[in-house]
């Protein structure tokens, strides 16, 4: 914990800017006497395998709080949840689109005894919340004017490429984020979050090494969506998003969502209602508006067969399908305009088995959809006709005479 706050202030990205038990100014405390604060605590009761906490404090983007009072609010927070009279450093973090604050501390005591960590968050954590909200005047966390924003700056590819930013941070400070925010069920809906911050996590090709040993690396994309740079192993990072961690997420997020579902389809009913058909522009655009951003999988030949949508406001992740029919691919893109959801111009569509085939050419005005010629009634009746040209029964076909295979058994 004090490595990842540390390193963020030499790299300008974080501040301390309050320590609570410690002998000194902040300023005066070198990174030795801040590790040993917190060992001299945990060696006297070394038998515990949880003797570290490290709280995130998140405020809205619209708020622009001084050091002063975001003193105030970790103090007040620090007590309410029974660690006032631990030792803890609070630093500022500027890595985000909004303003957060990390706190590190310990939970053993100067008696040796262990404080419970069970169930904190819901018992002491969201009622100390809530309170300092009211208290100090802040935008409550369910407001919609809370929710409406993901709080979360993208990966940036030209600081990162230009030295700025370095690369592994752009990306930690993503994952990190979402990781720890939003509720995922699967890698796929993982993705669809990363993607909307220019980060991609990916296990590499089946049968490889690396998948089978459930490998997972991350990488950031450029403006097209294409990987770039050297990718980063996901236990290089301090949150430590590898695929076995992230497994044991997908599980309890999926109860975890679930109370999110309806608010998500309310939404999308807005954008919809009373409207026959809309196109596929204005349909994300009136997303957005919503805090929802819309991803498509699509095909070799261009078309959607999968539709996901990211809910910011509640950091929340959905397949349409898991809301139901009405949200599927099919039944949203039924609605979009057909130049929305045109094939590309190398495939074209066999209407009789529906299958997709590729051309190597397409001439200017032709129709990608070739429907067969219907004979006209009268020329069917002004056909000539001939006798052979009369009704034929098809011949019985002759079955071929197997041909006998004889062996013969040698005995030597």
């Amino acid at each position: 914990m004090l490595h990842y706050n540390e390193n963020k202030v030499s790299t300008g990205e974080a501040r301390l800017i309050l320590s609570s038990g410690f002998a000194g100014d902040i300023d005066q405390l070198n990174f030795n006497q801040k590790l040993q604060r917190f060992q001299h605590l945990t060696e006297l009761k070394p038998n515990v395998k949880t003797n570290a906490v490290h709280i995130s404090l998140n405020f809205h983007s619209s708020e622009k709080l001084d050091n002063l009072k975001l003193q105030q609010i970790a103090n007040s927070y620090m007590e309410s949840i029974g660690f006032g009279d631990q030792p803890f450093l609070v630093y500022r973090h500027d890595d985000a689109a909004h303003q957060h604050l990390h706190i590190t501390t310990t939970n053993i005591t100067a008696s040796g005894e262990r404080i419970d960590l069970h169930d904190i968050g819901k018992k002491l954590s969201e009622p100390a919340r809530k309170e300092i909200e009211t208290e100090y005047g802040l935008v409550k966390a369910e407001s919609k004017e809370a929710r409406q924003e993901a709080g979360i700056k993208p990966a940036d590819l030209e600081k990162a490429q230009y030295g700025v930013l370095p690369t592994k941070r752009a990306i930690s400070n993503v994952v990190t984020a979402v990781t720890r925010d939003y509720k995922f069920s699967s890698l796929a809906e993982y993705n669809a979050i990363l993607k909307c911050f220019n980060v991609v996590a990916f296990r590499g090709a089946e049968h490889t090494a690396m998948f089978e040993k459930k490998g997972l690396m991350f990488s950031m994309l450029d403006k097209k969506g294409n990987q770039v740079g050297v990718p980063i192993k996901a236990s290089a990072f301090y949150s430590k998003p590898t695929l076995r961690n992230l497994e044991k997420k997908f599980e309890i997020n999926v109860e975890k969502r679930k109370g999110f579902k309806d608010d998500l389809k309310d939404r999308i009913d807005q954008i919809l209602e009373n409207r026959i058909d809309i196109s596929k522009k204005a349909f994300e655009e009136g997303a957005k508006k919503q805090g929802i951003e819309v991803s498509y999988r699509e095909n070799a030949a261009g078309l959607i067969f999968g539709i996901t949508f990211v809910d910011h406001r509640n950091k929340a992740v959905f397949n349409g399908s898991d809301l139901g029919k009405a949200y599927s691919a099919k039944a949203i893109t039924g609605r979009f305009a057909a130049k929305d959801i045109g094939i590309k111009p190398e495939y074209k569509t066999e209407l009789k088995t529906g299958r997709l085939t590729k051309q190597t050419k397409h001439r200017p005005g032709e129709s990608l959809f070739s429907i067969p010629k219907t004979p006209k009634l009268i020329d069917l009746a002004l056909a000539r006709t001939s006798a052979e040209e009369g009704l034929k029964i098809p011949k019985r076909r002759k079955k071929r005479k197997k041909k006998q295979v004889i062996t013969h058994e040698l005995n030597l």
